[in-house]
């Protein structure tokens, strides 16, 4: 029979729901049980795209043993943390702060009011490698419960005072300096890795932010940033991380290479990489960047894109229960499939007999084509074509294939990420499809995702929302709100930025200290109220919400929104230095701050006409990180940097500042180019 899961909208939660435990999801009833019960709450909590979560739920959830010892001695909760990353924050820091590591499935012992005891990730069914079954923890913290209750309540409450102080930072009043930048591109420096680009050993991670970073210190004139950015995106877009027949990117590497991945795929991490390989190009011109960028904006407009417009959540790294089982390919499944072409296929992905990867090959691109074509004594071009014609035929056949399973619900911060993404890949690569699928996205999740008083909620399945959204929601969905703003001009956008703003402000505003909190005053009240300061896979909300207030405050002349933003870059500006990797975007905002950042307004009647078009594609064919554009009338706008700024003699004038100085007004495209220089 069905659990209380069953009833459930996340994906996640409802692959759970035929589980013989007898779990509760998180909420009043659960919490309300363990104290009836007098018993310790078991939380459990991963994700659908989770390979160690599937491989827990059939080793212990799915025993029926196991399962009668859980429902005997604890509550069991089930959690998504893409649903709620409140509650995966708290308890991650808890179980960080007891074993020195985390990750999911993470596994988490709390008092019934919540306060964590005892925690960890992954039990295996029986012991094994230095780690205790999961039954023996059952039984030791049901013996440890029963016998040392006041001991457990004592670490529980020195635990949440540990999470309570970590939360809470202070401004020493001094405005950092380039100093913070040029010392976390030192410290990124130390940790590269010169062979294969990406910093530290395996496994390794995707880590936009990171090399957005160094593409923004090589505009600083930082030297070794762009040669190290290059490497990396070179390396990944190459490597088995990167869908060489699908496009779109895996989680990360196992090994230091880039070349066999861990599989399931990410949203986040596609609408990141599209907008990063998206800017690279912008800096080199490289035709890799370019096909990476696209090819990824493709994958996730073809697979990831729901009929309701919005972008789903994950798909899973299994098939048929196997990992990797939909992606990897055996030679002579490879040869025929390619046919004529098979040789030129084979090289140019490296695939042999042996395979790669557990006797199958992970496609990828570790040569360059020059010298693949001399192996095969043909042309590089001749070695392209060939590699196309078998790449289209390759993934015909991998479609007849038992698709992984895809995590359908759409969360507003990830889709944020991927609204931003294809917003840039459109306008750089003048591609107006992309541009719409940005749009309709933004549409979907700002007319489904908000309830009757406005408030933004977190995610949507199969017309069914969960609870109120959280300050990562509010602010990327600010930031894709600018973003399609300034690839639109439509302001409506804008408009739909400024209110979200607004309404972060007031629920996530911290009045005792320095940024703001995770989830708004007028959530549910939890043992702590978390503040994540770090970016992980995805921008941190204080980090996305400084980089907007910064954006907002350029478009506005808000000097109030831009104080906001410094508040935090003050009180980060040490921790920054020492740890760049756990601050990329925070980074990104604190180089706007201390820039001249460009404030380009263009004056026109008509934002799509010739004339303001060639002005806009000036200012979108460049790599300029630091600035904000406006285009359209001077008159009846709601942009402020438009106002006042009249083209009487001309279809369009261009206007262009940098704190508090401006350059003459232009008419000739020619002339702005020069002034942006």
């Amino acid at each position: 029979m069905a659990n209380r899961l069953a009833g459930e909208t996340s994906p996640y939660l409802l692959q759970h729901a035929n589980n013989p435990v007898d779990w509760f999801p998180w909420g009043d009833e659960a919490l309300s049980e363990a104290r009836r019960r007098n018993v310790p709450i078991l939380l459990s909590i991963g994700y659908a795209a989770c390979h160690w979560c599937h491989v827990m739920e059939r080793e212990s959830f799915e025993d029926a043993a196991i399962a009668a010892l859980m429902n005997e001695r604890f509550v069991p909760i089930k959690v998504d943390r893409e649903e709620r990353p409140d509650l995966d924050a708290i308890y991650m820091d808890s179980v960080q702060a007891m074993t020195g590591h985390g990750g999911w499935p993470m596994t988490v012992f709390l008092t019934p009011e919540g306060a964590p005891f005892y925690g960890g990730t992954y039990y295996p069914p029986e012991d094994r490698h230095g780690m205790p079954s999961f039954r023996r923890v059952l039984e030791a913290v049901h013996d440890a419960w029963t016998n040392r209750r006041d001991e457990l309540a004592q670490q529980g409450a020195a635990l949440l005072d540990h999470i309570s102080r970590a939360t809470m930072t202070g401004a020493d009043g001094e405005d950092p300096t380039e100093d913070v930048l040029r010392g976390a591109a030192d410290a990124l420096r130390a940790s590269f890795d010169s062979g294969w680009g990406g910093f530290g050993g395996a496994p390794k991670f995707p880590q936009p932010m990171t090399i957005e970073f160094l593409l923004r210190m090589n505009a600083r004139g930082v030297p070794g940033t762009l040669e190290m950015a290059r490497r990396t995106l070179d390396a990944m877009a190459r490597g088995g991380m990167f869908d060489q027949v699908g496009g779109g990117f895996h989680r990360y590497s196992v090994d230091g290479a880039w070349h066999v991945p861990h599989f399931e795929k990410m949203l986040y991490d596609n609408g990141q990489l599209l907008r990063l390989y998206a800017r690279a190009w912008l800096v080199t011109r490289d035709d890799l960047y370019r096909d990476t960028a696209l090819a990824t904006a493709d994958y996730l407009v073809r697979e990831m894109r729901s009929p309701e417009g919005g972008f789903f959540s994950s798909q899973d790294a299994d098939s048929e229960g196997v990992e990797g089982k939909f992606y990897v390919w055996g030679f002579e499944e490879l040869m025929q499939a390619a046919g004529e072409d098979g040789r030129a296929a084979a090289a140019f992905y490296d695939a042999t007999g042996a395979g790669s990867w557990e006797g199958t090959n992970v496609l990828w691109r570790p040569r360059d084509d020059d010298v693949v074509a001399m192996e095969l004594d043909t042309s590089v071009n001749e070695l392209r074509d060939a590699v196309a014609r078998a790449r289209g035929r390759l993934f015909e056949v991998r479609g007849e294939r038992m698709r992984p399973g895809t995590d359908d619900k759409i969360l507003v911060s990830w889709n944020g990420l991927a609204i931003s993404g294809l917003a840039e890949a459109g306008r750089v690569f003048a591609r107006p499809d992309l541009i719409e699928a940005a749009v309709s996205a933004a549409r979907f999740v700002l007319e489904a995702l908000r309830d009757a008083n406005g408030r933004l909620l977190r995610s949507w399945r199969d017309g069914r929302t969960s609870g109120p959204g959280f300050l990562d929601d509010y602010a990327l969905m600010a930031g894709a709100a600018l973003d399609l703003y300034e690839t639109t001009f439509d302001e409506t956008w804008f408009t739909n930025a400024s209110r979200l703003v607004e309404d972060a402000i007031e629920l996530f505003g911290d009045e005792s200290g320095v940024g703001f909190f995770d989830s708004g005053s007028d959530a549910e009240r939890l043992v702590v109220r978390p503040k994540d300061l770090f970016d992980n896979a995805v921008p941190a909300g204080n980090s996305a919400m400084a980089d907007v207030l910064l954006r907002l405050a350029a478009l506005t002349g808000d000097a109030a929104l831009e104080e906001q933003a410094l508040n935090t870059l003050r009180a980060l500006a040490p921790a920054m230095t020492r740890a760049p990797t756990g601050f990329g975007h925070l980074l990104g905002a604190l180089d706007f701050a201390l820039s001249r950042a460009k404030e380009i307004a263009i004056s026109t009647q008509d934002p799509s006409g010739p004339p303001a078009r060639r002005m806009t594609e000036i200012v979108w064919n460049r790599y300029l990180p630091n600035r904000v554009l406006a285009v359209g009338p001077s008159e009846g706008t709601t942009v402020p940097l438009l106002r006042d700024r009249p083209s009487p003699d001309a279809p369009a004038t261009a206007y262009v500042c940098e704190r508090f100085v401006c350059f003459a007004p232009v008419t000739d495209p020619g002339t702005l180019a020069d002034q942006l220089r």
